[in-house]
């Protein structure tokens, strides 16, 4: 049996051009003698709808899609994601679906079981859990098909009550597919991997795991669609970050034709998860999902151009030179804004810069914008001693620029502030933490350094004097970031223990960390969620990004 993986980009609402991309594959699977095309999760309207699914047109919608799709199921059976009316009158109107079509109609819709509500996930928000299993018969095999979470829940402490495949398995199948929505983490390749093989293992049945790539605002899916024999040999891997379409024969013995890829013996870690912060793990994954994030949202918001400002700082160089490989260097516009306090090596480092990329650039000085706002407040400022309103006022002012040349030509701002400084409040409120788009948001500054080290691998794109000095947001003189922040070797490895691996303060303490230190550090984290409520979408690399997937009360005193 001839099956395909069709790994794609989808774009949540564009039933046109999803239905199209999807028809495409068919027929180029059709021409290769295909017998199943499978897609991946919710395919049809794309991952994540949330509240879209709430919205009677949207998902009659869903169902001309449909219609439409299987008209092009006539010698290929086709598996497609897409929402279920839930016809029982009970629980919720939909269930999370995986159409089966064939012969031009609709074979049979199989439902998601265990509906993830965590994270950046909140499917149980909008679908009924499936309350019945049945194997599809196609070409004599009987196959099991299932939908992402639903073969996350093996081991001895699983998260949902029923296991969809101990259910199927009842019904002797031949085949596991799984069609899937899975986000990209730097911790996730490897336990996918594990849980996908454990699955194989468990059941001894070959499996076809089919995952969406692209990127839907924040949150990031690399594919890496993958498919196991029956052994648990790891027979094909799809590329991360890109679509693929390929096509895997299926012995009758449950062997794949062709090479192994990973042999079964190779042990996968399941429960896989950092104890301390890797600065340097997987960059260069971490890097083409952010390429691939701002590439996304620019195309699917209908936009061509990025403005950035460029500080002469790490983080701001790491920003554009990312952008420039995203939508290439002619569209990211950087604009210098030095002020009285911006060191002269500061403006010839980001000068270097752009010169090296060679995306245009412009300097606005901002000292007499500066020195205007100190003279109309002066009279209500008069007696008092220069303080974070005068140094937050540079900043806002640069956030007034930058929007202002955004509005006028159309371009997305781009926002450059890293984890670490989200995570301690370390940015100003409509000033640098203005933007369109977070980009390092979810890098600590450890990781913006790995980055940086990533862009020059083959050359200098990044002066090596940018990568080298004290950070510095120079809104004073001879400011270092280092006079607010502990040193961000401590400072991430903190973070990490309480962002990532939720960790309290006694457990962080127990590693060897200064108890005041971690005191501080816990209390500037919880009493910033005010500004991080009012940040832009940040890219998620990690396994907890600040954003949808992170739900903190503003008020809450717990640690405070």
């Amino acid at each position: 049996m001839k099956i395909f993986l069709a790994q794609q980009n989808y774009h949540i609402g564009n039933f046109a051009e999803n239905t199209k991309k999807i028809i495409e594959a068919i027929e180029a699977a059709k021409k290769q003698g295909g017998d199943i095309i499978i897609f991946s999760e919710l395919c049809v309207c794309g991952y994540p709808p949330r509240d879209f699914l709430e919205f009677d047109d949207f998902i009659n919608k869903c169902y001309a899609a449909i219609d439409e799709i299987k008209q092009h199921a006539d010698t290929i059976a086709v598996i497609v994601g897409a929402p279920d009316k839930n016809i029982i009158p009970k629980g919720k109107d939909l269930f999370n679906g995986a159409f089966f079509l064939y012969d031009k109609r609709i074979k049979k819709v199989a439902h998601k079981t265990c509906l993830p509500t965590y994270d950046v996930f909140d499917e149980n928000r909008y679908f009924e859990p499936a309350y019945e299993w049945d194997v599809i018969e196609f070409k004599g095999k009987k196959i099991a098909l299932t939908i992402c979470e639903d073969i996350w829940n093996l081991g001895d402490n699983p998260l949902y009550r029923i296991c969809p495949m101990d259910e199927l398995m009842k019904q002797h199948p031949d085949i596991m597919i799984n069609i899937s929505a899975s986000p990209f983490d730097y911790t996730h390749d490897e336990d996918r991997k594990a849980v996908v093989k454990a699955t194989v293992e468990k059941y001894k049945l070959p499996m076809f795991y089919c995952n969406s790539t692209g990127s839907q605002t924040e949150i990031v899916f690399d594919g890496s669609s993958l498919v196991y024999d029956k052994a648990g040999n790891l027979c094909g891997r799809l590329p991360a970050f890109k679509e693929a379409l390929e096509a895997f024969v299926l012995k009758d013995d449950g062997t794949i034709a062709g090479p192994i890829v990973e042999v079964a013996g190779r042990v996968a870690d399941k429960e896989w998860n950092l104890l301390q912060l890797e600065e340097n793990l997987n960059t260069d994954k971490i890097y083409a999902a952010i390429v691939m994030s701002i590439k996304d949202y620019f195309f699917k918001m209908g936009f061509t151009k990025a403005i950035i400002g460029s500080s002469g700082g790490i983080d701001s160089a790491v920003t554009i030179a990312l952008a420039c490989e995203a939508l290439g260097e002619v569209n990211v516009k950087a604009v210098l804004m030095p002020s009285q306090y911006s060191t002269g090596h500061s403006v010839d480092d980001a000068e270097k810069l752009s010169l090296t990329l060679g995306n245009p650039y412009e300097i606005i000085p901002i000292k007499n914008i500066y020195d205007a706002f100190l003279k109309e407040l002066e009279p209500l400022f008069k007696g008092l001693s220069f303080s974070v309103a005068e140094e937050n006022i540079q900043s806002r002012s640069r956030g007034n620029l930058l929007m202002a040349i955004a509005n006028k030509f159309g371009y997305i701002l781009l926002n450059t502030s890293n984890k670490s400084e989200l995570a301690t409040g370390y940015g100003t409120l409509y000033g640098d933490m203005a933007g369109g788009l977070g980009v390092l948001g979810d890098c600590y500054k450890l990781q913006v350094y790995a980055l940086a080290k990533y862009i020059n691998r083959n050359s200098e794109i990044i002066p090596e004097n940018i990568i080298s000095k004290a950070p510095s947001a120079e809104l004073r003189p001879e400011q270092k970031d280092s006079d607010s922040l502990p040193e961000y070797d401590i400072l991430d490895k903190i973070l990490y223990q309480y962002i990532e691996r939720r960790l309290g303060p006694k457990e962080i303490k127990a590693q060897g960390f200064d108890a005041a230190l971690v005191d501080r550090i816990l209390r500037m984290v919880n009493l910033n969620e005010y500004k991080r409520n009012q940040f832009c979408p940040v890219i998620r690399i990690s396994p907890k990004a600040f954003g949808v997937g992170r739900r903190v009360p503003i008020v809450g005193k717990y640690l405070s």
